[in-house]
């Protein structure tokens, strides 16, 4: 099986995470989102592939998100995928997708759904 993880390998959830895929056998695709973010158009679709809407994959502690107005509910999902694509600091992690979905892997157990 393959799998793709959109990774930080400074967050304990990401490592872990990464750690059950490779456990699992998979052939893992590891991507450090921070240094090669994904495009708008990609978090679309991880996004709606994971049944999630962009507010969801935000990463709501990081004070850009506040700075920038995010967290008021008042910004479309449209600004909300702008945003982060332009700041991928502000994606949720770690994203998983294999052929059988995509989860945001908090906690990480919920990649298991997937393999």
């Amino acid at each position: 099986m393959k799998a793709t993880i959109y990774h930080n390998p400074k967050c304990g959830t990401s490592r872990k995470t990464l750690a059950i895929l490779q456990e699992s056998g998979a052939d893992v695709t590891v991507i450090e989102y921070l240094k090669t973010p994904p495009t708008r158009d990609e978090l679309k679709r991880l996004y709606e592939r994971a049944g999630l809407n962009p507010a969801e994959g935000l990463r709501k502690k990081e004070t850009l998100a506040s700075d920038l107005d995010l967290l008021s509910g008042r910004i479309s999902e449209s600004a909300l995928l702008d945003a982060m694509a332009e700041n991928p600091i502000l994606i949720e992690r770690p994203l998983v997708e294999t052929d059988k979905g995509v989860r945001l892997c908090r906690p990480q157990d919920r990649v298991r759904e997937i393999l």
